[in-house]
């Protein structure tokens, strides 16, 4: 397998769309710096899954995409493709050639493709993880990561040979073991505390059902008896109603009767009242016509004032006038014209005089551009023609001086030679006096050591506290998780079936306190004791009133919500104070009770004269001394002197629930405050462990300063053997330098001589004369002068438009004054002469009415002596239709004396029907049986089956020896249902909804016994999967490790002739989490630590560490970025030659500066970058140069 071939578009510096085709072997990219070689990692990295911006040097992911350039707009996505030969199958798919892509557009989103097909990253990971290729992908060796694996930890160096080794991929898939098995140790926790819970509850369930299916029994034989006397009731009401109705018939005839004679004096009263009505019409036209004439009186009275008014006010009216004199308005409006038309010439002619200074300015415009092309032209010429002769001279001048350069320049070669060999000879010299100091540098390290190792251990101690403190904290945590579900699975129990649930859900409605189990806090010795003295009422809700009460249960009826007990905050109650003294050890339960002030005369009242006693014994005793009081034992019974219940343990109830929910809570609480001081413990820890590893740092510093001075002795004492190797190579160069720069100067003479001669017969040639520049200037000038002529003339039309502009319209407004103050006048004339006109008129309308008026009384006296003899008619009618009035009453009362009785039957049948629709509505709603039916099958004429044993028990229908049916007696039936009552009040409170809990709350045990037992096979199969994993990460690395550590060796040897290197695991002890350190003493040196050696070796050394990991676990192939830019020659051709070794079996992409690395590679790729900012690449096979 090998790498085939890549393609950039738009991926950082790579705009257009960009290939490189790879071949087995080694191929060299070459370029200069900033070309974008790099990024061609980038892209390899980038497309086999890298996901930090960081790795491929940037701030963010988007930073990939090419940002555009000066010259070129920035692209929408990056888009790199990755074609990898696999016709030797290591990957794991079924082609001979795989191609992976991945796009990222610049909105955010990103794509990844295998051959096409959209695929996940995760399966781009998995696709290359057995191939050693993993996500730290130490396949690519870029820029500065040998300085990265140098100064790594153990653990991370520890992690480039699982990555080798193929064991991340196991290590993922123990981590998501761990993960699930974090998650399902939660779970198992919650379900355990969910199922106790539910175990707890299912006993007194349990109970409850049991009770439920006797109170099924007695049910049936109290509805059998119940369904036999309603039958009996509705025959009974059936045979009454029978009777009344043959009662009603002669009632019915007597009431016709007296109808007859109230008719007739209805028809005699309707005679009187006809005579009565022909009086009204008459007597109101007499009114009618009497009040007419008084108002016209009215009339003519106010129309003699308002016509004396008129007069008065026309004769006092004089005409005004007011404003400014039209005239004198006309003649300023015609002034202003003039004015204007004047202005307006001055606009003409200034706009004529700018004409013809544009016209002058655009003709000294053309001739000076003319001129000026002209002279451009001439110039031109003059310029080609002493071009040529420059250039000539040019040339001598310049080979001349580069000869005087080349005889400096070899001055200078000797000179370097000399000095290059002097210095070769003082660093050999150097590098001896150092190497006897650095051997007594070293024997000062000890004491330094020592400290360096106290301090780790003791930081080493702290992080064992804190590792402490936290699997405290884990178990803290985990508690109040257990502690949250008890409270969850104790509140399900604590839910109301009955309407007082409806009642308290969402805001509480107005009076409504709350429940009374919320309100009270009870001791928890003695919650029995006070759960049994209150009985249902534990259950009840808080209001504040009788009437709220009233009202609530008028909800609760309206909107059928079930029934509900409450507790009045204002009830009446006896003080404890007054209640009888109870013998020593022994209190009243009101005192054992914590509760809200606006209950405690309500509890006073539920709890009167209730003591709490320890035991039965005690509550016999202060019973038979204080007959008055009740005693509640702790255990829940309660006893007094009339009545007694107790037994065993009943379903805890609600204020023992909420008791159990406020014990949880406060135990929640707690660890919930144990977990916080924990935290505190542990940020105290961690500043500790601050403390300790700042000392750590400084005993480190102290060590690495000593390190720092042996290193840089060791530094000094490569850099002096570099320095005389290079001072040696450089007379070697420098010797090479002279010879050319002889043969350089032998070449250069040849040319001068042939360029000298060719300058003499150009020289003999004349010169062409300069041009004039006279007339261009003075043309320049006049066309200067014309657009300042221009520019006057254009602004002394805008001056008079101004103007015109400001007198424009004013002459206009003055004339439509003039003409609205003459129309003012006109109509105030006009006012004056109209008002004169009516004072005339009124002066007529007055005397008319004075004529008016004295006829209008003449007819109004007429009219009142008319209406006062109506009226005396209309008296004496009246009178008559009371006599007849008094008659047709008397007739009434004695029909209404028939109808009284008519109603009373009516009542007495209608109470009779509603008694038969109440008894037919209890059928239905009571039995659920219509009326007939009831009475076919229930009637006092049919036999009743038995379906009570004596015992109490219930007969079984299919039983064959049935009792024998027995016959319909009320008396019977009436203490069958008596009996069937009492026996049902016996079973006490029912729960009708227990057999169906149970069964559900059974069933639901179940489920999560199985989801328990499920819980716990998948933790065993985690811990199995954990265990596998483990054991296989262990033998994985265990044999990488070894071939590593063999290899590395092996090159370190190669690497270093004469030197010893080797790897070391920091805790052989664990295989699964022990780190690597790294071990290199070249040759002739004692120190081993990496922190020593010089820069050069530091390289060499990190090369090596990746060069015996490609050794020992190949990949396909490598990517090498400048790995070897800090190497010497000799340490270069040392790693070459493996690099010739690791070309046979892996393909090499090498970037590089280095000629030599050139030479061995089977192609290069070149990768360039021009002004725009893109990069691009040429390409050439060695094999074809």
């Amino acid at each position: 397998m090998y790498l085939k071939g890549l393609t950039l578009k738009g991926f950082k510096s790579f705009a257009s769309a960009t290939s490189l085709n790879f071949e087995p072997g080694i191929t060299a990219i070459v370029g200069p710096n900033g070309s974008g070689k790099s990024n061609v990692v980038d892209a390899l990295a980038w497309v086999m899954g890298e996901q930090g911006a960081k790795s491929l040097r940037g701030a963010k992911m988007e930073d990939v995409i090419f940002a555009g350039t000066s010259g070129r707009a920035p692209l929408g996505r990056a888009e790199v493709s990755l074609t990898i030969d696999n016709t030797d199958g290591v990957l794991p798919i079924d082609y001979t050639e795989v191609t992976i892509s991945r796009t990222l557009f610049r909105s955010g989103g990103s794509e990844y493709a295998i051959n096409g097909h959209a695929a996940r990253l995760l399966d781009v990971q998995e696709l290359l993880s057995d191939t050693g290729m993993g996500r730290e992908m130490h396949v690519i060796v870029g820029q500065g990561q040998l300085d990265q694996i140098l100064q790594a930890t153990p653990e991370a160096r520890r992690g480039f040979i699982e990555e080798a080794a193929g064991v991340l991929k196991h290590r993922r898939r123990k981590d998501k073991a761990v993960r699930k098995l974090e998650s399902t140790q939660a779970n198992l926790a919650r379900l355990t505390d969910l199922i106790a819970e539910i175990r707890r509850q299912l006993k007194p369930l349990g109970r409850q059902a049991a009770v439920a299916r006797k109170a099924a029994t007695v049910q049936a034989e109290l509805r059998d008896a119940k369904a036999r006397l309603l039958a009996d009731d509705l025959t009974q009401a059936r045979l009454a109603l029978a009777g009344d109705q043959a009662a009603e018939l002669e009632l019915q005839a007597r009431k016709q009767a007296a109808e007859a004679q109230l008719a007739a004096a209805h028809e005699a009263e309707r005679a009187a009242e006809l005579a009565l009505d022909e009086l009204k019409p008459r007597l109101a036209q007499a009114q009618e016509n009497w009040y007419a004439l008084a108002a016209l009186a009215e009339r003519v009275t106010s129309t003699q004032q308002v016509a004396a008014e008129r007069m008065r006010h026309g004769d006092a009216q004089p005409a005004t006038t007011s404003g400014r004199d039209p005239d004198a308005l006309e003649q300023e409006a015609v002034k202003i014209g003039e004015q204007e038309a004047e202005l307006v010439e001055q606009v003409a002619a200034a706009e004529q005089v700018l004409a013809a200074a544009t016209s002058r300015r655009e003709e000294a415009e053309l001739a000076e551009a003319a001129e000026a092309r002209s002279y451009a032209a001439q110039l031109r010429a003059v310029a080609d023609r002493r071009e040529g002769l420059a250039r000539l001279t040019g040339q001598v001048n310049s080979l001349q001086s580069r000869l005087q350069t080349l005889g400096e320049e070899e001055a200078r070669l000797q000179a370097r030679l000399a000095e290059a060999l002097a210095r070769a000879e003082d660093a050999e010299h150097q590098y001896a006096l150092l190497e006897m100091r650095l051997g007594g540098v070293s024997d000062g390290e000890l004491g330094l050591d020592e400290r360096y190792e106290s301090a780790a251990a003791a930081q080493a101690a702290v992080s064992e506290e804190i590792s402490a403190l936290r699997s405290r904290e884990q178990d803290a945590e985990r508690l109040c998780a257990t502690l949250a579900a008890r409270i969850d699975a104790l509140k399900l129990g604590l839910q109301r079936r009955d309407a007082s649930g409806a009642l308290l859900a969402g805001e509480l409605a107005d009076g409504l306190l709350g429940s009374l189990s919320g309100m009270v806090k009870v001791d928890p010795a003695w919650q029995q004791a006070v759960s049994a003295a209150l009985g249902t009422a534990t259950e009840a809700l808080v209001v504040t009133d009788l009437v709220t009460a009233l009202d609530t249960f008028d909800r609760l009826k309206t909107e059928d919500l079930g029934r509900a007990g409450l507790l009045l905050g204002d009830a009446p109650g006896q003080n404890p104070a007054e209640w009888p003294e109870l013998p020593d050890g022994i209190g009243w339960a009101v005192d054992a009770i914590q509760a809200d002030p606006r209950i405690v005369p309500g509890l006073w009242q539920l709890l009167d004269k209730v003591a709490l006693v320890p035991d039965l014994e005690a509550a016999r005793a202060l019973v038979s001394a204080l007959p008055q009081v009740r005693a509640a034992t702790a255990e829940g019974d309660l006893v007094t002197s009339w009545f007694a219940s107790g037994g065993s343990s009943a379903q805890p109830s609600v204020i023992e629930v909420q008791a159990r929910i406020d014990e949880a809570q406060t135990q929640f609480d707690a660890a919930r405050h144990e977990t916080e001081q924990i935290r505190f413990a542990l940020s105290a820890a961690n500043e500790r462990l601050r403390q300790a590893e700042q000392q750590t740092a400084i005993a480190a510093e102290q060590l690495n300063e000593s390190d720092a001075q042996m290193s840089a002795l060791t530094e000094q004492l490569s850099t002096l053997g570099q320095a005389g190797r290079g001072a040696r190579a450089d007379a070697a160069r420098l010797q090479a330098a002279i010879e050319q720069a002889g043969r350089n100067q032998a070449s250069n003479r040849e040319k001068l001589a042939e360029l000298e001669d060719r300058l003499a017969a150009a020289g003999s040639e004349h010169d062409l004369a300069e041009p004039d520049a006279a007339q261009r200037d003075r043309l320049a000038g006049l066309a200067r002068q014309a657009r300042e002529t221009e520019m006057q003339a254009r602004l002394a039309l805008r001056t008079a438009e101004e103007r015109a502009r400001s007198l424009a319209g004013r002459a206009d407004s003055l004339h439509r004054a003039a003409q609205a103050e003459r129309l003012a006048r006109q109509q105030a004339q006009a006012r004056a002469d109209q008002l004169r006109r009516e004072a005339a008129a009124a002066g007529a309308v007055f005397q008319g009415a004075q004529w008016l008026a004295a006829r209008v009384q003449l007819a109004k006296a007429a009219a009142g002596a008319e209406r006062q003899a109506v009226e005396v008619a209309r008296q004496e009618a009246e009178a008559a239709l009371g006599h007849h009035r008094a008659a047709a009453r008397a007739s009434a009362k004695q029909l209404e004396t028939l109808v009284e009785g008519e109603h009373r039957d009516q009542m007495a049948r209608i109470e009779l029907t509603m008694q038969l629709e109440r008894l037919t509505e209890r059928a239905l709603t009571e039995l659920g049986l219509e009326a007939d039916v009831l009475v076919d099958e229930y009637g006092p004429d049919q036999l009743i089956p038995v379906l009570v044993n004596p015992d109490g028990s219930a007969i079984d229908p299919e039983d064959d020896d049935l009792p024998e049916p027995v016959p319909f007696v009320r008396a019977k039936q009436e203490a069958r249902l008596r009996a069937a009552q009492r026996n049902l009040d016996a079973l006490g409170k029912v729960n009708p909804l227990a057999l169906e809990e149970f069964e559900a709350m059974n069933e639901r045990h179940q489920f999560l016994a199985e989801q328990l037992d499920d819980l716990k096979k998948t933790r065993k199969d985690l811990l199995d999967i954990i265990d596998q994993v483990d054991k296989r990460v262990q033998e994985v690395f265990a044999a990488a490790y070894d071939d590593v550590a063999k290899t590395f060796s092996e090159v370190f040897s190669r690497l270093f002739p004469g030197g010893e290197g080797r790897l070391v695991l920091t805790d052989p002890s664990d295989m699964l989490a022990t780190g690597i350190e790294v071990e290199a003493r070249p040759a002739g040196k004692k120190i081993r630590r990496l922190s020593l050696l010089s820069g050069g070796e530091r390289s060499l050394v990190a090369v090596g560490f990746l060069i015996s990991l490609f050794i020992a676990r190949p990949s396909p192939f490598y990517i090498l970025d400048e790995v070897e830019a800090a190497l010497d020659d000799i340490n270069l051709s040392r790693l070459l030659s493996i690099y010739e070794e690791l070309r046979e079996n892996s393909q090499l992409l090498v970037i590089t500066h280095q000629k030599r690395t050139m030479e061995i590679a089977d192609a290069l790729y070149g990768v360039t970058m021009r002004g725009d900012g893109v990069s691009t690449v040429i390409s050439q096979r060695l094999s074809e140069r």
